[in-house]
């Protein structure tokens, strides 16, 4: 590989032709969910009495159309549950020498994630993961960032966008994945000048969104981006290809030029250095799009379903609850404008003025002839029976029950519940299938960040400066995570640094946070943190479990430490004085030893005191708990 460049099969009209086969059978292989998707965005915007006109449940052209917001309240208190527990990830080493590593990409991690602003990205996958059941993360690298130097984007991907094998259930078994988007004609001909005269007329098009605005994609053209694998060297290549039509606009199958880099191979006579272009690395048909051979996509799926990467949402679950509530409003507003507006029968050879007779305003109504007891009489009504109101509620409750939306969720709390320490154990324990929801999209946001360790291991060359959360300053590039070599004496082997990840809330909700605190009081309070009580306080700590249970025994522990080794200090001290007062006569050991006596005696009356408040330590902590919680 000293300059040449390796021969490979190139991509050219006639695979862009075949690719473009393979995405048409994948388009109609998601049909169903495509039109389940866009249906599901009608209800989430409130026009899903357009969808029911299309089944034939929109009633009468002139009847009311009401359309009440409990299912859009779902969505609202979910989402509202996940931004409260917004995820950080802890990077756990799995060999001892990596532990540094772990470290530093524990502090870089969230820095990264900040500068892609993935509490957007993460706000908006979770609004299309409630209304379609899933929601899909895009892990590139921009190699325009940062004025040419590259870093990592993350962006939320549209699911009609996206194309897979029908009938896979995990993207990374696909057989090739495609990405699509719409950009207009004028960008691409200035990225792309050799697009001229080759855009439009394409046969392929996405699904789109109902949109409330006219949106014109007559003047854009539709871009693949086609991923598939191959093997090389027995190990699994992700190759990549982007092409408009038929026409390539970069294929790494087709890229076979070997990456050199500028070294100093030596001096001339004049001392002047001689830089030499030495080969270095693969050419990207070999060494593939990304090392870690992966899609750089991510689905993070709400309720599973077989055979699919997608699943179902909370639109999906209350669809059917939704409309037959909204259906029962249209025939109560219905009854009740029936019932509330006059009207009457009128003979058609009857003498009363119509107009004068429905003006309510003129005390006189003209008639003609003689006024007949059947000339006009009233329209009746039939009330509407209590039952009705109460199957309605019922649907309502229905709704609140199949999707964990109960009032205490929300706030609200059943009659005789008025303690506030009740109020959020109901709460607490009403919360489960969010905590269970929220835990399940860990799992997803883990392997987001697996994708972007990978993308600094294989792209961070040179050192970065980051700000740290914190306010410190680093510097971090990719060195400590390149293969390590191992030897056993007889050959050469590489080990590649690997991490897992511990995924926890960055915060959690006001309540749980007053919890810790007052926790923390309470131990305070019972002596946990006196230094001569540490061996007791360890062993009761033993027994319980909570969050940042290390922590504290770590603290405990390095004050017992400390206090041994004031301990040792004084034993020194008074060792020394002893030794002086034998050489000059003074007296300074039995002074030393009055002072630390004293000491003693002055703890000792504390440990009799708290000794003697600890009956009441746990009242008064009882009572502060319930003034902390108590609505203001």
């Amino acid at each position: 590989m000293d300059g040449m460049t390796l021969q490979k099969p190139k991509i050219g009209t006639e695979e862009v032709r075949r690719a473009a086969q393979i995405l048409k059978k994948y388009k109609q292989g998601k049909a169903h969910l495509e039109s389940r998707i866009i249906d599901n965005e009608q209800f989430w915007k409130m026009r899903h009495w357009q969808q029911m006109e299309k089944n034939g449940q929109g009633g009468n052209p002139g009847d009311p159309q009401p359309a009440s917001a409990w299912l859009v309240n779902c969505l609202l208190s979910k989402h509202a549950d996940a931004m409260d527990c917004y995820p950080e990830p802890t990077v756990l080493p799995r060999e001892e020498g990596d532990r540094a590593e772990a470290a530093k990409l524990t502090r870089i991690l969230p820095v990264v994630l900040k500068q892609n602003q993935f509490k957007r990205t993460y706000s908006d996958a979770w609004w299309y993961k409630l209304k379609s059941g899933c929601a899909a993360y895009g892990v590139f690298w921009d190699a325009g960032k940062l004025g040419g130097l590259g870093d990592i984007s993350i962006r939320r991907m549209d699911l009609l966008n996206l194309f897979w094998e029908p009938g896979v259930r995990d993207i990374q078994d696909s057989e090739h994945f495609f990405s699509t988007e719409l950009i207009s004609n004028a960008q691409l001909l200035r990225s792309y000048p050799q697009l001229e005269g080759k855009l439009g007329g394409g046969s392929f098009t996405v699904s789109r969104f109902l949109y409330d605005d006219t949106v014109d994609t007559s003047d854009k053209s539709l871009v693949v981006d086609w991923y598939y694998h191959t093997t090389e060297g027995g190990r699994r290549v992700l190759q990549y290809c982007k092409f408009v039509g038929e026409t390539v606009l970069y294929a790494t199958e087709n890229d076979t030029k070997v990456p050199t880099e500028e070294r100093v191979a030596g001096f001339e006579p004049d001392g002047t250095p001689r830089v030499e272009n030495v080969p270095v690395g693969l050419p990207m048909s070999l060494r593939g799009w990304y090392d870690h051979g992966k899609y750089p996509f991510v689905f993070d799926v709400l309720f599973p379903e077989e055979g699919t990467p997608c699943g179902y949402g909370y639109i999906d679950l209350c669809k059917s609850p939704q409309k037959q509530i909204d259906l029962m409003n249209q025939a109560i507003l219905k009854n009740t404008l029936a019932a509330a507006t006059p009207r009457f029968f009128v003979r058609a050879d009857g003498a009363v003025n119509e107009n004068e007779y429905a003006d309510w305003t003129k005390p006189f109504v003209h008639t003609n002839g003689n006024l007949g007891s059947d000339s006009i009489a009233p329209i009746h009504t039939a009330g509407l029976d209590s039952v009705y109101v109460a199957i309605l509620q019922s649907k309502i409750a229905e709704m609140k029950e199949t999707a964990g939306n109960r009032d205490v969720a929300n706030g609200g709390t059943a009659s005789g519940v008025t303690a506030a320490t009740a109020i959020a154990a109901l709460q607490e324990a009403g919360g489960k299938l969010s905590r269970n929801m929220i835990d399940d999209g860990y799992e997803a946001f883990s392997d987001v960040v697996t994708l972007c360790i990978e993308l600094i291991r294989q792209f961070y060359s040179l050192p970065r400066q980051f700000r740290l959360l914190g306010g410190e300053f680093a510097s971090y590039d990719s060195s400590g995570l390149q293969p390590v070599a191992m030897s056993d004496g007889v050959e050469v082997s590489y080990r590649v640094p690997v991490f897992d990840l511990e995924i926890s809330a960055q915060q959690e909700n006001p309540y749980k946070t007053m919890e810790y605190n007052q926790f923390a009081l309470q131990l305070f309070q019972m002596g946990f943190f006196r230094d001569d009580m540490a061996q007791q306080a360890l062993r009761c700590l033993e027994l319980m479990d909570f969050k940042n249970k290390d922590l504290v025994m770590g603290m405990i522990r390095r004050g017992q430490t400390q206090q041994k080794e004031i301990e040792s200090l004084r034993t020194r001290l008074l060792q020394t004085a002893e030794v002086l007062d034998r050489v000059k006569g003074t007296n300074l050991a039995q002074t030393l030893a009055q002072e630390y006596a004293g000491g003693a005696a002055a703890g000792g009356t504390g440990a009799g005191k708290h000794r003697e408040e600890k009956a009441s330590a746990m009242e008064r902590s009882r009572r502060s708990t319930r003034e902390a919680v108590r609505p203001r």
